[in-house]
């Protein structure tokens, strides 16, 4: 990625203008304490908007709204479990506050891993994927629905994987997860689209910790590399620019897509 520092994210994130800003718009993104989720706050957040940031991390959810004040970026960091649907209305809350009483943006980000073949998977195990993912998806979404406005600036981005798409080996408990929300996804943008709010989705590839698993084992980097091909690994700050055009006034006639975003692995 020759092009971008990831270490300067004035140049991840050059502010975007037209029909892809944000200005004036508010976001509540889950899971965004690091990886994809922060690098999708403050892409938010230089194309304009005000981000409510939120993890079940308090700290790292702070750290990534210092990070956006600190560059004249509007944002406040939320404690946000969203396995709680009482949690989940207070962000929502929260996050309308922010924007004078409207939430424009959510973005259902927040996920878990507990790898393990189907023989091995106990029901706790299988029943935490996919309260975070699924339950989670619901929580905040559903939460979101007294904020968002009718004016055709209310989107809702749920956050998928190649593993709903195609299954995978070893998280039965993530693949069923992920496939659950693509037909989340597909129904929410059915009946929201009377209120003129937009549901798409996101299936990224990413280097972050959820796939720090696969990319520290040698034998598992090696064959999802050759399942890609463009043969690597992208940064979050890579990914989060989808996130804003889906957000923006340019992707105001998609609705009920799933917008892979992994280097070709789904074709």
């Amino acid at each position: 990625m020759s092009a971008v520092d990831k270490n300067d994210l004035s140049t991840a994130y050059p502010v975007a203008t037209g029909v892809f800003g944000l200005s004036g718009r508010t976001a509540l993104v889950t899971g965004a304490g690091g990886g994809v989720g922060a690098a999708v706050a403050e892409a938010y957040a230089a194309a304009g908007a005000a981000v409510l940031v939120t993890d079940i991390d308090k700290d790292a959810a702070a750290t990534v709204s210092q990070r956006i004040t600190a560059r004249g970026g509007v944002a406040e960091p939320f404690a946000l479990d969203v396995c709680d649907g009482d949690s989940a209305r207070d962000a929502a809350a929260a996050a309308a506050r922010l924007g004078n009483g409207t939430l424009n943006i959510v973005v259902n980000n927040a996920g878990v891993i507990a790898p393990a073949m189907f023989p091995k998977m106990d029901e706790a195990r299988f029943r935490k994927v996919l309260d975070t993912h699924l339950m989670g998806s619901y929580h905040c979404s559903h939460a979101a629905l007294d904020h968002l406005p009718d004016d055709g600036t209310g989107r809702i981005i749920n956050v998928t994987s190649a593993a709903g798409l195609t299954g995978t080996i070893g998280q039965a408990n993530y693949g069923a997860a992920k496939a659950a929300i693509i037909g989340l996804t597909k129904s929410l943008a059915r009946e929201l689209a009377k209120q003129s709010v937009t549901v798409n989705a996101v299936a990224p590839l990413a280097a972050t910790a959820m796939t720090e698993n696969i990319r520290s084992n040698e034998k598992l980097a090696a064959k999802t590399l050759a399942r890609i091909p463009l043969a690597r690994w992208a940064f979050p700050e890579e990914i989060a620019p989808t996130f804003v055009f889906l957000a923006s006034d340019a992707a105001g006639y998609i609705t009920g897509q799933i917008l892979p975003v992994d280097g070709g692995t789904v074709i």
